[in-house]
């Protein structure tokens, strides 16, 4: 049996200021954008680029409930980890982006890594394991 976990659902206030941010910044691409018009809304797929099972799908806030979580869907925890083969390229492009770093990098027992936020206040840690 094999098993792998696809897609994870990001909660978002606008889909194309998520666009801006997820492909214009991070360089993630663009897998799918599809207007669903019998729910007035889209679904759009992005992922890092090399990635061939891990997505993220830009899920608009359809209420209220949904909006007060646009950013915080873990509590402040770091939600998502983005691995890296070169952290230093990585981490220099992000910053020159404007990319706002709220842990240094940092060497680890595992690896390098820094905790970086995304367009809404989601903790996201850089990170380029030990081979």
């Amino acid at each position: 049996m094999r098993q792998f976990l696809a897609q994870v659902a990001l909660v978002v206030r606008d889909y194309d200021e998520a666009l801006d941010f997820y492909i214009g910044i991070l360089g993630f691409e663009l897998i799918e954008d599809t207007y669903l018009p019998e729910q007035n809304k889209r679904w759009v797929v992005v992922a890092p680029p090399g990635s061939s099972e891990s997505r993220i799908l830009l899920a608009r806030a359809a209420d209220e409930e949904q909006s007060t979580r646009i950013g915080n869907q873990t509590g402040g925890r770091v939600f998502l980890f983005l691995y890296t083969d070169d952290f230093w390229r990585d981490f220099r492009t992000y910053k020159s982006k404007g990319v706002i770093f709220v842990r240094e990098p940092k060497k680890e027992t595992y690896g390098i890594v820094a905790v970086f936020k995304d367009l809404y206040g989601n903790l996201w840690d850089l990170l380029q394991p030990n081979p």
